[in-house]
């Protein structure tokens, strides 16, 4: 029997090890938390990633290693890689933990990007402030996630601030300045690519965040066939230049019918947990298919999904349970303040039969303003 190995024990391990049970799979997971919610439903080895003593542990229990997050140093990665195999390959981690290595990954492959600029001092953010113009957004390279480590830099007075909030981290992790866009949408394409270069992509997804932090998706999104076509060209390029293998996420923008990568995940990700029910295929079987060397599933959908993150506690299940499309996922997580506890899936086989359900969820839930935005794309396709 096959084990695989996830570094990181967080809700997307524990969804990888459910979904690869039918495959006869075991798991083991490392993480550096003993009560991980991955741990839950996987054997655990509790240790630090850079931990070489826990790192031959965990090697030594597995026959192939992923990733349940992209923070796991590279370097780990890298030795772990000469033990056992590892997908994605640790230089594709490499890229995705560093900003500016990935933005000049996706400028290299004539993938369209804001205008961007490292750095390293006070001096050189406020001529890259006077270039790029404002509002901007001070980032640091490596270590940042849902809206952490970031400032938003509204105007010269705020460069300061943005210093004293960011720049001791300037000659650590780095620091890098993005342009601000002023998009009408956020889009991701989640892929998958095989061990034998394989590729596949799901529809289309649109995704609505509050406070850096994802609060609604809708798949598929209404797009033209012209703009799908052009992000999944965009997500093929980056795959094939990494020799990425696994299922990955490129998040993308949409300005004024332009699409402009955001960011690579190196990972399943969040606005891809409509797969479980709502494709021939869910993102987190089809992962474990490409780093096994397995055939890749139809990433066809299956009517329409709207996934309804769970951020700080969760709601009652009994509105989701009730729809004749509803599914829950609870990550088992203690609450906290702005931390991703569970979520939930709505599919419907029409735009207005999903509109209505995520109605009577967002009233029954007093969750009004977390499904208006999602019912007002689904108007649109009226």
């Amino acid at each position: 029997m096959t084990t695989v190995g996830i570094l990181g024990g967080g809700q997307l391990a524990r969804m990888m090890a459910l979904s690869g049970a039918p495959l006869g799979l075991r798991f083991r997971v490392l993480d550096n938390v003993a009560d991980a919610c991955a741990g839950q439903f996987a054997p655990m080895v509790v240790g630090d990633y850079t931990d070489q003593a826990a790192l031959a542990e965990f090697a030594s229990q597995v026959d192939v290693a992923t990733f349940d997050f992209e923070n796991v140093p590279a370097e780990s990665a890298q030795w772990l890689s000469e033990r056992v195999p590892v997908f994605p390959n640790p230089r594709a981690l490499a890229v995705a933990q560093d900003r500016l290595a990935e933005k000049t990954l996706f400028r290299e492959l004539g993938i369209p990007v804001p205008d961007f600029a490292d750095i390293a001092s006070r001096g050189q953010l406020e001529d890259a402030v006077a270039r790029l113009g404002t509002p901007c957004i001070l980032k640091t390279r490596r270590l940042g996630y849902d809206g952490k480590g970031q400032f938003r830099i509204k105007s010269a007075a705020d460069i300061d601030a943005a210093w004293e909030s960011l720049g001791a981290q300037a000659m650590t992790v780095g620091l890098i300045l993005e342009g601000f866009v002023h998009f009408q949408r956020e889009l991701s394409v989640v892929a998958v690519r095989g061990q034998g270069g394989e590729f596949r992509a799901w529809p289309l997804t649109e995704n609505w965040h509050v406070d850096g932090v994802l609060s609604a998706s809708l798949a598929p999104a209404r797009v033209d066939d012209a703009l799908q076509a052009t992000a999944l060209s965009h997500a093929r390029k980056l795959a094939e230049a990494l020799d990425y293998v696994g299922v990955f996420a490129l998040e993308l923008f949409c300005k004024d019918g332009e699409l402009l990568a955001n960011e690579l995940a190196p990972r399943v990700h969040n606005s891809g947990h409509w797969t479980i029910e709502g494709s021939e295929t869910s993102q987190f079987q089809n992962h474990l298919r490409a780093v096994l060397g397995l055939p890749l599933g139809d990433t066809r959908m299956v009517g329409l999904a709207c996934m309804l993150n769970w951020i700080g506690a969760m709601p009652d299940a009994k509105a989701v349970l009730g729809e004749a499309g509803g599914h829950w996922h609870d990550y088992g997580k203690e609450p906290r303040a702005g931390r991703k506890v569970g979520h939930a899936t709505l599919r419907a086989d029409s735009a207005g039969d999903l509109a209505a359900a995520l109605q009577r969820v967002g009233e029954a839930l007093n969750r009004e303003a977390q499904v208006a935005p999602v019912i007002a794309a689904l108007a649109l396709r009226a």
